[in-house]
């Protein structure tokens, strides 16, 4: 979102925790606390992706300047993988035919980023798609050399958001284009903000093709649109709604679509695939002062929802938003902080 509606979502989630701390200054120092470790040196890192070889993680930076973060998981360390003096453009064109061009400095030098997804190709090089709020609402989308040493990123496109959608995640799907939620128009819109917090529809999703641009997804409307993924198919859209509370199925290309819904109990956030075939959703939870990070698994064919995660907020790490696995472990990132707190996994 450009200024005014991110100030707006944060003043959201003011809302339901403790005073957020964006400056990207820890807490605390970067030691294990207790059998949690950490990975430091991050701009609140909203959502994660692993590099396929789970080597790497790429991680957003909705906080500071921005960027894209590349974190060794051997070593623990991060840097930032995007923008940096070294990056290169290469506008694909023919598959992003209304995108303007790359970020210009300015637009580099604020690289607020979101939602993260990585869509694994051929050979080791893979395309990340990137929300991106600053001087424009888009999709940024870069292409991830794998093959070196070290992952290396190359902006290829992006997508411009039409007004006021608001984007928080995006997913590639299959056969081409990718899909975004709107999960707060930008504007500063009070009454869209109340709807959100009242549970009630205010966003839903939107479908990006070449040739055709941005249409909305039918039966998708839903309060705080947030996560997403979808099945290998095609077939089937898994969305978080932040607001509601809740998580629900929605057929794609079907007339009228199939939709499905559960609630979770807490501010549900982004989704990911487990390496068991369920979804892991991440968010937050509980009242003060028990509010938690919080993450369960939920079965794609029947919804059924388990707990496997629920951790206290500390002076430490809070508002978990987001968890992959990564060599038996979950990795969680937040909206707010300067690092990525990894989790013993449950039995």
């Amino acid at each position: 979102m450009k200024a005014l509606a991110r100030a707006g979502m944060l003043g959201v989630l003011v809302a339901l925790a403790p005073p957020l701390d964006l400056s990207g200054q820890p807490a605390t120092g970067c030691d294990r606390a207790g059998d949690v470790e950490f990975v430091c040196g991050q701009q609140a890192p909203e959502d994660l992706v692993v590099v396929p070889g789970s080597a790497w993680v790429l991680a957003s930076a909705y906080s500071g300047t921005g960027g894209i973060y590349l974190t060794s998981v051997r070593n623990r360390t991060s840097t930032v993988a995007y923008p940096t003096p070294a990056s290169r453009d290469r506008l694909d064109a023919a598959t992003y035919d209304s995108c303007p061009g790359p970020l210009d400095a300015g637009g580099r030098a604020t690289f607020t980023t979101h939602g993260l997804y990585l869509e694994t190709g051929g050979d080791s090089v893979h395309t990340l798609y990137a929300v991106h709020h600053g001087s424009r609402e888009s999709v940024e989308v870069f292409e991830v050399d794998a093959r070196g040493s070290r992952p290396e990123l190359t902006w290829i496109g992006c997508a411009v958001a039409p007004e006021p959608i608001g984007l928080n995640s995006v997913r590639a799907l299959p056969g081409g284009g990718f899909v975004a939620t709107n999960f707060l128009s930008r504007g500063g819109n009070g009454g869209g903000r109340g709807r959100l917090m009242a549970g009630q529809n205010n966003g839903e999703l939107w479908e990006w093709h070449t040739g055709t641009g941005w249409s909305i997804v039918p039966g998708s409307e839903a309060s705080g649109a947030n996560g997403l993924e979808i099945s290998d198919d095609g077939r089937w859209f898994y969305v978080a709604a932040w607001g509601s509370q809740s998580f629900f199925r929605l057929s794609r290309g079907a007339t009228p679509p199939t939709r499905e819904e559960v609630p979770l109990g807490f501010r549900v956030d982004n989704v990911r695939w487990a390496s068991d075939g369920a979804l892991l959703a991440a968010g937050q939870g509980g009242a003060p002062p028990m509010q938690a990070s919080i993450v369960v698994k939920i079965d794609p064919d029947t919804l059924a929802v388990r707990e496997i995660l629920r951790r206290p907020n500390t002076d430490t790490f809070s508002a978990g938003t987001v968890a992959v696995e990564i060599e038996g472990n979950l990795w969680v990132g937040s909206f707010r902080g300067d690092r990525i707190a990894i989790f013993p996994a449950a039995p």
